[in-house]
C-alpha cells in the first residue's frame, strides 16, 4: 500500500531541534501550526489551530535547521506515522507524526535565497533506532 502524502502550511512553533545519529546521519525535529478559518452559519468568523510534529532525516534535516526558525511561515510535505511507545511510568503511549520528505518557506511571506547543497546524501537509509527518534 502506498503511503499518503501530506501538504502543510502553518508557522514553525519551535527552532528546529537537530541531533546526528549514531549512523552520523542529521535528524531534526520541529513543529507546525496550521489555522483553518471560517465563517460558521451566522457568519461569525471562527477558527482552529491544529499541531503537527515533524521530522527529517539527512540533508533535508541539516537545510530545515539552517534554514527555518520559530516564527517562519512555511510548507511542508511528507507522510504521517504513527508508533507506540512507554513513557517513564509505563503507560502505553502513541504518537503520529509529519515524516519530512520537501520543506521550505512559505514565498507569499518572505524571500528566500537558495543556496545549493549537494543531494547525495539526502535519501538516508533509516535504521530501526534511527526510525525511533
Amino acid at each position: 500500500m502506498a503511503d499518503a502524502t501530506i501538504t502543510l502550511v502553518g508557522n514553525i512553533t519551535r527552532d528546529p531541534e537537530i541531533r546526528f545519529l549514531d549512523s552520523g546521519t542529521a535528524a531534526a525535529k520541529f513543529s507546525i501550526a496550521v489555522t483553518r478559518k471560517w465563517k460558521d452559519k451566522r457568519g461569525e468568523p471562527q477558527e482552529q489551530t491544529s499541531f503537527f510534529d515533524c521530522s527529517a532525516l539527512g540533508t533535508i534535516a541539516e537545510n530545515i535547521q539552517n534554514s527555518l526558525r520559530k516564527g517562519d511561515r512555511a510548507i511542508v510535505t511528507g507522510t504521517l506515522e504513527q508508533r507506540s511507545y512507554d513513557d517513564k511510568d509505563g503507560n502505553k503511549r502513541s504518537v503520529t507524526e509529519v515524516k519530512v520528505e520537501a520543506c521550505g518557506p512559505d514565498l507569499r511571506w518572505a524571500t528566500a535565497q537558495t543556496n545549493r547543497s549537494t543531494p547525495a546524501n539526502s535519501y538516508a537509509v533509516k535504521s530501526t533506532a534511527e526510525e525511533a527518534w
